[in-house]
């Protein structure tokens, strides 16, 4: 049996809040890293087909019909169906005590089916050792696979056949367990009912409410229960470009993704107790560096490895390399420390606090001595730059601190550097025409300049972003979605930004033109799949997905743009 290529729009996650596995349509898992979600894959076909690993089914006649998570929770339900009858399968990580692994529970099946787990360790580097283990089979004396039903090792794959009319089920643990089928019934209601109370955190009602609820369920998925880490995304090298070189690992936590993810759940109706615990973890991970300049952590509050290149694998659709670490670790990224304030500034209006007030305060100090210095900016380019929507969030968010500062010459320290700083955006950062310049200098505008008016450095309707949106529209717009401007890339060459593409919605509802909202909204939400699912980018053209899926600051920026949709409307009532 050999498993086909996935793509992107197909997949499915099911988590733990440790980590999480990534399953096709046909049911295959093709990414899976046990134990936490930037440790090495046991499955990884995503990335390479023979050599990456899956855990597949074969089924004659039947075919993918339906899937749903059920009711709130990250418990995914797939349906099979063919002219012998109906299959159902369950898919779910537990969240139930110390019982940490894969469970994947099949209805009666219509027709014999076959599971095939084929493991390939560390990304496919470690041999595959298998060995019979009581009732499982172990794997590389880490992983034990348990079932209903009897369990043959071939080759280097783990095989059970289903006969058909018989129930099945299997769980591939991290650890020996005495399983059977009432413990994975009673796993399986523990992590129904802690779904529930994850996701009662945020009580959202109003328009596009299905997509919010979705958006709140992949942050919450890709949340780091332990410590409340929120990574970008849980895969690695899913390509911006189809066939190139743009196959970055996300399984890390973004400093610049904390403000719009900060900001999207406590607008949402968030109790805070979740965007509190992400302040806390990036405090934290602040203490573990000597300088503050670190733009993005592991989930132990370490920088990133350094990137590594698994030259074995081939890659999704031959898009090479294939990385893991990532190597932007020692840029000075301005607007990932802005951002840190930001989310700083949302929880202290929010919940009337001033905690961490030590590490915040020296961030805006950092800022205060290096604001002036080129950086490599939003889009972590290698040319060092004065990128203007780096001076702009410097701006504001020094602006918003001061606000919060009792030390009257701090204060004074971090207003005047505010002003200093909007001083020099006015005099070096426009265009010819008139509109704010992707960096000091230059003729070209990026998509990250719609967002100053939402982090209330301007009005929406000033003449600059006026300029600005008009140029947007002319040069960089495409079926009603946006591109980013990148130095390094042409970027007319990748996909639609799609958290870029709704900053400008974003920025319509700040100008109640409602057509173009409504019109980049239909344009983003065609790439989200069937489970609610949103990549980092899109082919306008083809409708293909880019990039790594579910990437949160996607999503964080969809509800972002909901939430500002309807207070607009219920301000008008």
């Amino acid at each position: 049996m050999q498993e086909s290529s996935a793509n992107i729009r197909d997949l499915a996650v099911i988590g733990d809040r440790r980590t999480c596995a990534y399953i096709t349509k046909n049911g295959s898992v093709v990414w899976y890293c046990p134990d936490r979600f930037d440790q090495p894959s046991v499955f990884g076909s995503l990335l390479d087909v023979p050599r990456g690993g899956c855990w597949q089914w074969h089924m004659p006649t039947l075919n993918f019909h339906h899937r749903a998570y059920v009711n709130n929770s990250a418990l995914l339900m797939t349906q099979f169906t063919s002219d012998a009858g109906t299959l159902l399968l369950e898919d779910w990580m537990p969240m139930s005590g110390d019982v940490h692994g894969l469970c994947r529970m099949l209805s009666p099946t219509p027709e014999k089916i076959v599971s095939q787990l084929s493991p390939k360790p560390d990304y496919g580097r470690k041999k595959v050792d298998l060995s019979y283990y009581g009732k499982a089979i172990c794997i590389n004396y880490q992983l034990y696979c348990y079932a209903s039903h009897a369990l043959v090792i071939e080759g280097e794959s783990i095989v059970c056949s289903i006969s058909a009319g018989e129930k099945a089920w299997f769980f591939l643990s991290d650890k020996a367990l005495n399983i059977d089928l009432h413990l994975l019934q009673q796993t399986k209601h523990e992590t129904l009912t802690r779904w529930e109370k994850v996701m009662a955190h945020v009580h959202y009602k109003g328009p596009y409410e299905r997509e919010v609820h979705n958006s709140l369920r992949m942050l919450r998925l890709m949340t780091y229960a332990e410590n409340g880490g929120i990574i970008a995304a849980g895969t690695t090298s899913l390509p911006e470009v189809p066939g190139g070189e743009r196959n970055y690992d996300y399984r890390f936590v973004w400093l610049r993704d904390a403000a719009m993810i900060v900001s999207a759940l406590t607008r949402a109706g968030s109790d805070g107790v979740e965007e509190r615990k992400f302040l806390e973890f990036i405090c934290g991970a602040m203490h573990e560096v000597e300088e503050p300049v670190v733009p993005f952590f592991t989930l132990d509050f370490q920088p990133a490895p350094e990137e590594k290149e698994l030259v074995h694998w081939a890659g999704y659709a031959h898009s090479l390399p294939v990385r893991i670490g990532n190597s932007a670790n020692d840029q000075l990224q301005l607007d990932a420390i802005s951002n840190v304030l930001l989310a700083a500034k949302l929880i202290y209006n929010r919940y009337a606090t001033r905690e961490h007030w030590d590490t915040v305060s020296q961030l805006a100090e950092y800022l205060v001595k290096h604001w002036h210095e080129p950086d490599h900016g939003l889009w972590e380019e290698s040319q060092r730059k004065q990128y203007t929507s780096s001076k702009v969030v410097a701006a504001v968010s020094l602006k918003f601190m001061a606000e919060h500062c009792q030390d009257q010459q701090q204060k004074e320290r971090w207003s005047d550097a505010a002003a200093e700083i909007r001083e020099y955006v006015e005099e070096n950062c426009l265009t010819s025409e008139g509109a704010y310049a992707a960096f000091a200098g230059s003729e070209a505008v990026d998509i990250s300049a719609i967002l100053f008016p939402t982090w209330a450095y301007t009005e929406a309707d000033t003449l600059k972003m006026l300029k600005t949106i008009e140029i947007l529209e002319r040069d960089y717009c495409q079926h009603h979605l946006f591109r980013r401007y990148l130095v390094d890339f042409d970027s007319r060459k990748e996909g639609v930004f799609l958290a870029g593409s709704l900053w400008v919605a974003q920025y319509w509802v700040m100008r109640r033109n409602w057509k173009k909202f409504h019109q980049i909204m239909e344009a983003t939400l065609s790439f989200c799949n069937d489970v609610g699912l949103l990549p980092e980018e899109g082919d306008p053209e083809t409708g293909e997905c880019l990039g790594n899926i579910p990437q949160t600051f996607v999503h964080a920026s969809l509800i972002g743009a909901i939430i500002d949709y309807k207070n607009a409307f219920e301000k008008e009532k």
